[in-house]
């Protein structure tokens, strides 16, 4: 799918030398329309150096700040480079890059401004249990009220997002653990974009180990509770409303992607 659009595929990125180029190849083998940015968040390999030495561009971070620190500066990349379409992708290979035009069409659709490929939507066998499990669901009941629609997946890092919230997400995103799904959704949310999600498969990490103990998932659901409660009494900064829908500048990105969906649809 190439409709004119440009697409950064995002990938935060910490000591993922031996499973990074493969997951790069994949990617512009698939989708040769798409740039891609590694962010190296304060590897001690050589994240950055395997990532161009793939083709792909690169930001380094001098320390580790978590996946909500490396995905703030890949919007502010994205925002300064004049993205239109911005999608994160883990470095590990879990996620499917054979689902990215699924995430396009539903953004080009048009009343989607974030886009979660959530994976319990019915594609693919991929389950959780135990506490993370209780604090998954609990999640995703809390969060559709907030989204107005039915979420299955609330803490998927495979995410797509249009223009206005790339503007958005590089002036203000969350860096705190759980930040970058939890809280960064919330947000969005109460400041008036809409969130749908689509249905994706998972797969096997090529490198790394989940954190799946029962005290691990006892803190996560802990945790998950504590940015939830943060993410609704935290006030927006009030410049942020520049970008949300309604405004002049979210209107001309409307018009901008139908437009280009336009030229597109003519020349099929």
């Amino acid at each position: 799918m190439n409709d004119g659009r440009r697409v950064l595929i995002i990938l935060p990125a910490w000591n993922e030398e031996d499973g990074l180029p493969s997951v790069l190849r994949e990617i512009q083998q698939q989708l040769p329309y798409v740039d891609t940015l590694v962010v190296d968040d304060g590897s001690a390999d050589n994240t950055a150096e395997v990532a161009r030495a793939a083709g792909s561009a690169v930001a380094q971070l001098p320390f580790n700040l978590g996946v909500g620190g490396a995905m703030r500066l890949g919007y502010r990349y994205a925002q300064q480079h004049g993205y239109d379409v911005a999608i994160q992708v883990d470095a590990d290979g879990q996620h499917d890059p054979a689902y990215v035009p699924a995430l396009l069409e539903r953004l080009a659709a048009g009343d989607a401004d974030l886009v979660i490929g959530a994976r319990f939507a019915g594609d693919g066998d991929y389950t959780v249990r135990g506490p993370r499990k209780w604090a998954m669901s609990l999640l995703s009941v809390v969060l559709s009220r907030i989204t107005r629609t039915k979420l299955t997946d609330t803490t998927s890092g495979f995410r797509a997002c249009n223009r206005p919230l790339i503007e958005f997400f590089a002036r203000w995103y969350p860096v705190e653990y759980l930040g970058d799904t939890i809280e960064s959704m919330v947000g969005a949310a109460r400041s008036g974009f809409t969130v749908r999600q689509i249905p994706v498969a998972m797969r096997e990490r090529t490198t790394g180990r989940p954190s799946a103990s029962p005290l691990k998932a006892m803190v996560y659901l802990t945790r998950a509770g504590l940015v939830l409660l943060l993410a609704m009494i935290r006030r927006m900064p009030k410049e942020l409303k520049t970008f949300t829908p309604g405004t002049p500048a979210y209107i001309a990105f409307q018009q901008r992607t139908a437009e280009l969906v336009r030229r597109e649809l003519t020349k099929a």
